[in-house]
């Protein structure tokens, strides 16, 4: 009987130990490495969700893209990764440019872009044969370039951003009679009004999974297409022939964002001005059209030189009137 009594005691204890430990465990979650899990001890800061932004380093106007980073860079505490795309042959020259200068603390990779994707794509067009250049057609290949992401962010080289970049949401906004030839009965076709207004899409925050649902590579590829059967839109509209395929594409399929993060037209003029108080409360400024702040003559060229950061390798400069 002893025995017994014994027994039962020591089944009890160990009972009540057992709920204790249980008890215990559940109160401070004791960590899951004891189960054989792994803990991602990674900062706050790396778990932060990246921001994609695609810019382009376009040779005989690098400087452009520098300062574009530089002003994101620096008004930012977000988990930005910059995807700068080029050619083969300007690559190595923005990696020296970016690894010698106080942007080697940014996160970016580099992509080279095929222009062989572009051949039968582009009608000539000597008016403006800058506007034909490979790297203007980026935007329409964002996700055969940029693959993991479900939103990316693409910005002309001619901009500077004031603003958070992690505050720009979804969206873009002339008309889109100064874009499309309406004396194309393809183009009056389209059933859009010649009033209708236009966005830019020199600044794009894009949802990758409707791009490739909508399939909108294929869509503007064959819109390239026509206009090198038809010429429905030639450089000497506005914008060139990279911004009508999309103004056609997204038409109704974008909506807007707030317009301080998207000021544009600072190169449309040597003469325009913006008043400096609406500068500086301004997001993102854009130098849109001929006259660009690298350049002589320009408008609110003291705004793009806070961001430039002078090539190591001397081959860019920006051109003032006493240089």
């Amino acid at each position: 009987v002893v025995l017994f009594i014994s027994v039962n005691q020591i089944l009890l204890f160990l009972l009540v130990l057992t709920i204790c430990v249980i008890l215990y465990n559940k109160v401070h979650k004791v960590p899951s490495t004891l189960n054989n899990e792994t803990i991602d001890l990674e900062s706050p800061e790396e778990m932060e969700e990246e921001i994609p932004v695609v810019i382009c380093a376009a040779a005989g106007r690098m400087g452009a893209a520098v300062a574009a980073i530089s002003s994101i860079y620096s008004n930012t505490d977000a988990n930005v990764l910059f995807y700068i795309v080029g050619l083969k042959n300007t690559i190595p020259h923005i990696r020296k440019w970016i690894e010698n200068s106080k942007l080697k603390e940014i996160k970016y990779k580099t992509v080279e872009f095929n222009p062989m994707i572009l051949k039968g794509k582009i009608r000539p067009d000597a008016s403006r044969p800058e506007l034909l250049q490979p790297l203007n057609f980026v935007r329409y290949y964002l996700p055969l370039l940029i693959h993991k992401y479900e939103k990316v962010i693409y910005l002309d080289d001619d901009v500077i951003v004031q603003g958070d970049i992690q505050e720009l949401s979804v969206g873009m906004q002339n008309t889109y009679m100064g874009y499309l030839d309406y004396r194309k009965q393809t183009i009056r076709d389209l059933g859009i009004s010649p009033s209708t207004c236009s966005f830019n899409p020199g600044v794009i925050v894009a949802n990758m999974t409707e791009w490739k649902h909508q399939r909108i590579t294929k869509q503007l590829e064959k819109w390239m297409q026509r206009n090198v059967e038809e010429n429905l839109y030639s450089s000497t509209l506005g914008g060139g022939v990279a911004i009508s395929p999309m103004l056609i594409v997204f038409h109704g399929k974008y909506s807007t964002i707030n317009p301080l993060w998207h000021v544009r037209h600072l190169g449309w003029s040597p003469d325009a001005r913006y008043s400096e108080h609406f500068l500086q409360e301004a997001k993102l400024l854009h130098w849109n059209g001929r006259y660009k702040p690298w350049d002589y003559p320009s408008v609110h060229n003291d705004l793009w030189e806070n961001w430039f950061i002078p090539d190591p390798s001397g081959k860019f400069k920006m051109i003032r009137p006493n240089s």
